[in-house]
């Protein structure tokens, strides 16, 4: 994955978007996902009604949940609605479709490797069991770069404007005491709108 190219569509990506304009976005930078080329995705608005029930679903809102665990006074991946802000991103018709295969292949990698230790699927092991698992899985490049890109998420969940569907009820605003600036942006004013409108 490290050895293709980088290439750009004209526009701007959802994750240049989120770059240029999520607060305290210096602090997502010290987390880098893996450079993926830009693809657009078809547009299929078939959405499962009840996505976060399915397996997949539920075995990324674990991951994060490794990777961004709640302590007290601090909002952990559910506190801030990753899952949500994940789902919303890469199933958005203009994200990068590379992203959302990458994603999607690990969670196979990731179940591989949990029936291999404890014969289960990950969202059955325990705490700890998952955290050793994850352990694991970093030890390889493509586990690393995978669980770098879902870090990046989950903190572009916590830093970007709740309008994306993370950052619950200003939850890492409020943890970290920051103060938005306004007016925040509208439903009609998120980057696939704006980047529909440069395009019609």
């Amino acid at each position: 994955m490290n050895n293709q190219a980088e290439h750009k569509e004209a526009g701007i990506s959802r994750r240049e978007f989120m770059t240029r304009t999520a607060l305290l976005g210096s602090l997502a930078l010290t987390y880098p996902a893996t450079v993926l080329a830009q693809r657009r995705l078809t547009n299929d608005k078939k959405t499962p009604i009840n996505w976060q029930g399915e397996a997949i679903w539920q075995t990324l809102a674990a991951v994060q949940e490794v990777l961004f665990p709640a302590a007290e006074n601090v909002p952990g991946a559910k506190d801030i609605g990753a899952t949500i802000y994940l789902h919303n991103a890469i199933e958005n018709p203009n994200a990068d479709g590379e992203d959302k295969d990458f994603i999607l292949r690990g969670i196979g990698w990731l179940n591989g490797m949990t029936q291999q230790h404890h014969k289960k699927p990950f969202i059955q092991l325990s705490a700890v069991q998952q955290d050793e698992i994850i352990q694991l899985i970093v030890k390889s490049r493509a586990g690393r770069n995978w669980v770098s890109m879902l870090l990046t998420y989950t903190l572009e969940a916590l830093l970007a404007d709740p309008v994306y569907g993370g950052n619950k009820d200003e939850a890492g605003w409020k943890w970290l005491q920051h103060q938005p600036g306004y007016p925040t942006p509208g439903a009609d004013k998120t980057w696939d709108k704006l980047l529909q409108r440069r395009y019609v």
